[in-house]
């Protein structure tokens, strides 16, 4: 899937006025097209994005939606986890995948933010601290995309997430639907889907407790330990002492491993193996900082990914810095992003709703993290006024084999929000169940 990269005429005069490098091609797509490159969206701040042309036996790419993908950490990576070990065309072997989201829309990977996989910085200062500057970032990206391809500009557009991407993509489409609305840029703005979404950080945390308790996984003693230590979040976060709130978060993880037997909190039925923090590398020293990066971002940069990464793909992207490495700077992605881990944003996902854009919400059954009761917590909270039409609504089930009685999630939906119950899901959705979240995507992007 090789690609001699060309440049498009619009974004000469990009590279003119320093916004934008790396490879772009404006022609129609063949199948299995795929550009790359990079934008700089502030000074010493280059963000790369990939994108794959839908392959559909049966349709043009102008035919589908066009889906962006947004990782979570802060600092996992969309061209490497999200593309090979969850809806790109290749696994990390290089192989096809049966349930590439590819066969239904073109996608865009798109690494944030900056410093995050083959984005890079080139002065400290220029990490992103708080999801405002994520927001403004995307917005010149997708400015320098559609006005560049803008073959895409009508085409509908879609933002699916997963984790704190899903944070980052509320934001982000509540400042792409002003950017539309302003006309600063040209795109069929569709809607934002958010996966197992850290949308408000304490709903999750004081669910844990109860969520392990039912399922066996907490006996009396550890229940009244992990409630405690939630607490402790929850008074942080009510008194706006984020940077507190994230350290409570992280020893209330502790709590739980130490209660659990080391449950996984990406999937309750496994268990999680650490890596000690001697074994990393990092360059900021506070504990609780090391831990939860160790566990919410280290896994997404497997060492067979990493050396996928920095290996074959980066040298056929041929458009990498040298002194620039895959995965190289999310530690400090991470450490930058430290005062925003746990403020929620319930309000934006509220915006969106009322300005009348599509918010789709799915959460795997057995995601512990980002449980799906402290989904349903904060979907409460909301003041959306058609809340209540939605609240009396039945869910449906739905069934990936049509000749199965086997059901594979639930749904309900109510206007402009839906929700989507995964079963047998983690928190990687579409690793856990494939069939099931490409299902989901062609109903979210209404070609079922």
């Amino acid at each position: 899937m090789e690609l001699a990269p060309r440049t498009c005429p619009e974004l000469l005069l990009l590279l003119l006025l320093g916004l934008s490098t790396g490879a772009v091609i404006d022609r129609p797509a063949e199948e299995g097209k795929e550009i790359w490159g990079y934008v700089t969206v502030r000074k010493d701040a280059h963000m790369f994005w990939w994108l794959y042309y839908a392959t559909n036996p049966c349709k043009n790419f102008s035919e589908l939606p066009l889906v962006m993908w947004l990782q979570g950490g802060p600092g996992g990576s969309s061209t490497g986890f999200g593309n090979f070990k969850e809806i790109g065309p290749l696994d990390s072997d290089l192989k096809p995948r049966r349930t590439t989201w590819l066969q239904a829309a073109s996608l865009l990977f798109v690494d944030n933010p900056v410093g995050t996989g083959f984005s890079y910085v080139n002065n400290s200062d220029a990490y992103a601290k708080d999801l405002a500057t994520v927001a403004s970032d995307m917005m010149v990206l997708l400015k320098a995309f559609f006005d560049c391809h803008k073959e895409f500009q009508m085409i509908p557009f879609y933002v699916f997430s997963e984790s704190y991407g899903g944070k980052m993509a509320a934001g982000i489409g509540l400042e792409l639907h002003k950017a539309v609305q302003q006309g600063t840029i040209q795109c069929n703005f569709a809607g934002v889907a958010l996966g197992d979404s850290w949308i408000s950080p304490i709903d999750s945390v004081v669910s844990w407790g109860p969520y392990l308790y039912s399922v066996s996984l907490l006996d009396d003693q550890g229940l009244a330990e992990v409630s405690e230590i939630a607490e402790q979040v929850l008074d942080a976060v009510n008194k706006g002492l984020y940077k507190e709130a994230t350290m409570l978060w992280g020893k209330a993880e502790m709590v739980v491993e130490k209660n659990t037997d080391g449950v996984n909190f990406y999937n309750i039925l496994t268990k999680s193996t650490p890596e000690s923090a001697a074994e990393l590398s990092f360059e900021f020293t506070q504990s609780h900082l090391v831990r939860l990066f160790q566990r919410h971002v280290r896994h997404l940069q497997e060492d067979d990914l990493s050396q996928l990464m920095n290996g074959p793909i980066r040298k056929k992207l041929k458009i990498i810095p040298e002194d620039c490495f895959w995965g190289g700077q999310s530690t400090s992605v991470f450490q930058n992003m430290e005062g925003d881990f746990m403020k929620p944003v319930v309000s934006i996902v509220d915006e969106l709703l009322e300005a009348g854009v599509n918010v789709t919400v799915y959460n795997g059954q057995l995601d512990l993290i980002v449980d799906t009761m402290g989904q349903e917590a904060w979907l409460r909270k909301l003041k959306w006024t058609e809340l209540p039409k939605f609240n009396q609504l039945r869910w449906k089930p739905l069934y990936t084999d049509p000749k199965s009685s086997e059901t594979s999630a639930f749904v309900k939906s109510y206007k402009n929000l839906a929700f989507y119950w995964i079963l047998r899901a983690g928190h990687m959705v579409p690793s856990d169940q494939g069939d099931m979240a490409l299902k989901m995507m062609r109903l979210v992007t209404r070609q079922e």
